[in-house]
C-alpha cells in the first residue's frame, strides 16, 4: 500500500518510518500523504497507544525533496502530488481549522502521543516534523538544523509559532538565524530534544516510553491533557483555568477515575479503556 514509508503495528505502538534512505528521507508530496494516512490510521486502532515517527538508513529527514523543490521553484503546481495515497483527515477537528495551515501542524490534534524518533539528519520541512511531534528522542548521531536562512527562506511551516514555545525566543532566534547544525546533545540543553539515546536503542526506547504509558496511564487523561496543553497556548489564564474547571469536572465521572482508584486500592495494574479517533 505504501511506497515511501513502512508502517508497523505492535501494540501498544504504531512506528512509522520514512522509507527513501538514498535520499535521507527527504519528503515528497507522496511521502508526505503516506505519512498523515498512517498517522490517520494509527489514531483509530484500539492496539494503537502511541505512535513513533523515524526514518530509514542514516537520516530522520533531510527535508524536502530537492527535486520537488525545485519543481516548486519553477512554478510546477503538480509538484507536491500525493499520486493515489487516499486522502485522510486525522485529529480532531475540533481544535480548530488553523491546525491545519501547516504539513505538520494536525500532529498537535492527534488523540494519541506522538514521539519522533530522530536517528540522523533532521533538516528544514523534516526539522518542522520534528519539533510539531509531542516528543523528540534523539540518536546521538542525530543531526539537527533549521537551514531556512541558507536558502533565502524565512521560518516556515510554523517554525516561528513552535521553536519559541519549545525554547524561547532568543534560542529560537539563533537557531534559525544561523541555521547551524547541532547534535543530539545540543538538542537536549536547547529543550528541543527530550531524551538522548544510543543510535541502537532509539526507536526501543520511543517505543518502551509509550508501553510504559499504556501500562501504567489513562489513554483518555493522555489525550485531553494533550488537547489542553496546546489549545491552551493560545489562552488567557482565565480562560484556560475555566476550560480545566469544566474537564476536572467531567473527569470525576469517567469509568477511568473509577479504575484508577480501584487499581491503587487493589494494588494491581489498571485497565483503562483505550481510545480511538471514532
Amino acid at each position: 500500500m505504501y511506497e515511501e514509508i513502512l508502517y508497523e503495528v505492535t501494540d501498544p505502538v504504531a512506528t512509522i518510518t520514512l522509507n527513501r534512505p538514498d535520499k535521507l528521507n527527504a519528503l515528497t508530496g507522496r511521502t508526505m500523504a503516506e505519512l498523515r494516512h498512517a498517522v490517520a490510521d494509527a489514531e483509530q486502532r484500539s492496539d494503537v497507544v502511541g505512535i513513533v515517527i523515524t526514518g530509514a538508513g542514516r537520516g530522520f529527514c533531510a527535508g524536502l525533496d530537492m527535486n520537488t523543490l525545485q519543481a516548486i521553484s519553477a512554478g510546477d503546481s503538480s509538484a507536491m502530488g500525493s499520486g493515489d495515497v487516499e486522502s485522510s483527515n486525522p485529529g480532531d477537528s475540533s481544535m480548530g481549522s488553523e491546525y491545519q495551515l501547516g504539513p505538520f501542524t494536525y500532529l498537535l490534534t492527534v488523540r494519541k502521543p506522538v514521539i519522533a524518533a530522530v536517528n540522523g539528519a533532521c533538516a528544514g520541512l523534516g526539522f518542522s516534523l520534528a519539533i510539531f511531534s509531542d516528543m523528540r528522542f534523539a540518536s546521538e548521531k542525530a543531526v539537527f538544523t533549521t537551514v531556512f536562512a541558507h536558502r533565502g527562506l524565512v521560518a516556515e511551516h510554523g517554525n516561528s509559532w513552535m521553536l519559541p514555545r519549545l525554547i524561547g525566543p532568543g534560542r529560537a532566534l539563533d537557531v534559525l538565524w544561523s541555521g547551524r547544525k547541532f547534535d543530539g546533545a545540543e538538542a537536549l540543553q536547547l529543550g528541543i530534544a527530550n531524551r538522548v539515546t544510543s543510535p541502537d536503542t532509539l526507536v526501543e526506547e520511543a517505543s518502551e516510553y509509550i508501553r510504559t504509558l499504556a501500562a501504567t496511564c489513562s489513554p483518555t487523561s493522555i489525550m485531553h491533557m494533550k488537547q489542553q496543553v496546546y489549545r491552551q497556548l493560545n489562552q488567557q489564564l482565565g480562560e484556560a483555568m475555566r476550560e480545566t474547571n469544566r474537564l476536572q469536572d467531567e473527569s470525576s465521572r469517567w469509568p477511568d477515575l473509577k479504575e484508577g482508584v480501584a487499581s491503587f486500592v487493589e494494588r494491581r495494574p489498571p485497565k483503562f479503556d483505550r481510545v480511538t479517533a471514532d
